[in-house]
């Protein structure tokens, strides 16, 4: 008769990051120059921002969609400074995989890889973008792992308990958040008309005190707008955010990363201001993701000293940091221009594909950059120039390691006339999390064979032998049925050591018939 034992199982609560990739969408739309808009005379530059929208998953794949918003700026028929005409685009990027199913978490962060525009007639105009969405999908952790087994002492069964730890996601929540305020421009140069805005939101500081997650950041606004007398001209301003986000399940101790995607963002003079001041009306989506070392005891063995007894096993996946933090790569390149350049009007810049390679125990990680400038010629025409090109940044890693990363531009992008061209100087952030996955047994079925003792007639009650090299207690004590410690005690041993080459004295155990 087979007596199959009772598993004391923990779960592994938390979550699992089952997918993380960054996926790109190619959006056109042709549009109508609006009535109280000037003829288009020519196309001089078109930057624009995402924004995010919905998220959701399916049963193999995560779809999330969003709006490129942005302005594309012109130059009319006739006299006048530049134009601008308000751009709207929809997007939605679908990511597949085969973990994905419905009810996972989607962590999103979208962006707008490259925009451009071109005029079809004085009228209308085709533009065409890219936009990259870095997501992340979480599935809740379902795994259970046993520490032990429940059994009568009479049947004397032996554990052998491996204490392991594991590193992993324990929370993934979001909230999103309002913010408004009015900023002040020179009184010297008033706003006629804002034409465009660019958002850069940074968490500075997270976290965890009881059962709450404190951030704090800022939103970086940065204003284009024109005068006027028709002048281009910028103002920057740096907008403070904070929050405070519920999460019982995390505890302290946790490695929080809180990213800050933008839902709905405007800029509008603010009425009777006479362009002195800017109305800011943002919605944000603050997303955490909490990380955290936890201890777990496995089940690696077992038998028993009086019956014959049978495990079944599989290895158990657990992840544990090796490093994290931020690399910051400098920028610093030339953008030719063909024409002198005199004034610098604006300059950004925006990420594209991203790639990780190795090289011997470094891994690489690249992004593709485009950095572009608004300028004024010395004639005084209105010009752009944008330039492509990868930044990479080393990073030392162990082979096998898995590597999260992002990339953001956390501070604006400088631009000086230099020879031949417009000097770009900006720095690219490598946030970076790296990983090893252990894989150790752990069982999952024991039975004991209550036909079978252990106890064979003739066997010897006690049994010389020498020990071999690298052999373990719990190895020894398993072969001759008995317990590590009856042969601790019968040979003086302290501490489980196992000297190689003593000689061992090995008492047998004896079944006692009830």
């Amino acid at each position: 008769m087979e007596l199959e034992l009772e598993l004391e199982e923990t779960p592994l609560s938390g979550y699992e990051q089952v997918h993380e990739t960054t996926a790109v969408q190619e959006e056109t739309m042709e549009m109508i120059v609006p009535d109280a808009c000037p003829d288009i005379l020519r196309i001089v530059d078109t930057e624009a921002r995402a924004e995010l929208g919905s998220r959701e998953s399916q049963e193999g794949r995560a779809e999330v969609s969003g709006t490129v918003r942005g302005g594309i700026l012109y130059l009319p028929e006739g006299e006048g400074g530049p134009r601008k005409l308000e751009l709207t685009i929809p997007f939605r990027c679908t990511v597949e995989h085969p973990a994905i199913h419905s009810g996972y978490r989607v962590v999103a962060l979208p962006r707008v890889v490259g925009v451009e525009t071109r005029s079809l007639n004085p009228r209308k105009v085709l533009t065409r973008v890219e936009v990259a969405v870095e997501a992340e999908i979480f599935a809740p952790n379902q795994r259970r792992a046993a520490g032990g087994a429940v059994c009568p002492p009479e049947e004397g069964v032996e554990q052998l308990r491996s204490e392991e730890g594991w590193y992993g996601p324990v929370c993934v929540t979001e909230k999103p958040f309002p913010f408004a305020d009015s900023v002040d421009l020179p009184s010297s140069r008033p706003a006629a008309e804002v034409l465009r805005h660019r958002l850069t939101s940074v968490c500075s500081e997270s976290k965890v005190i009881g059962s709450k997650l404190i951030f704090k950041g800022t939103a970086a606004l940065h204003l284009l707008y024109r005068t006027a007398d028709g002048q281009l001209c910028t103002a920057d301003f740096e907008l403070p955010i904070s929050q405070i986000l519920e999460v019982p399940e995390a505890g302290e101790g946790c490695d929080p990363t809180v990213t800050v995607a933008v839902l709905t963002s405007s800029c509008t003079l603010e009425p009777g201001s006479e362009g002195r001041s800017v109305r800011v009306e943002l919605e944000l989506l603050a997303q955490a993701v909490l990380r955290a070392q936890r201890p777990l005891t496995l089940l690696t063995d077992l038998y028993s000293t009086v019956w014959e007894s049978e495990t079944e096993g599989e290895e158990l996946p657990l992840e544990e940091l090796v490093d994290q933090g931020v690399r910051r790569e400098t920028v610093r390149e030339l953008l030719e221009t063909g024409v002198e350049a005199g004034t610098v009007c604006d300059a950004w810049a925006t990420l594209g594909h991203v790639n990780q390679s190795r090289e011997g125990k470094q891994l690489w990680l690249e992004v593709e950059v485009t950095a572009a400038v608004l300028f004024r010629t010395e004639e005084g025409a209105l010009e752009s120039v944008s330039r492509h090109f990868t930044v990479r940044c080393p990073l030392d890693a162990p082979e096998g390691c898995l590597c999260s990363w992002r990339c953001e531009l956390p501070e604006g992008v400088q631009a000086s006339p230099a020879g031949g061209g417009l000097e770009v100087r900006f720095p690219v952030d490598y946030h970076f999390l790296t990983r090893r996955v252990r894989r150790p047994r752990v069982i999952t079925a024991a039975r004991l064979d209550q036909e079978k003792p252990r106890e064979r007639e003739g066997q010897p009650s006690i049994v010389l032998r020498l020990a071999g090299r690298g052999e373990r207690l719990w190895d020894v004590a398993k072969h001759y049925a008995t317990t590590e410690g009856d042969i601790c005690q019968a040979n003086e041993l302290e501490g489980g050591h196992l000297p190689e080459g003593q000689l061992l004295l090995i008492p047998r155990k004896r079944r006692v018939e009830g």
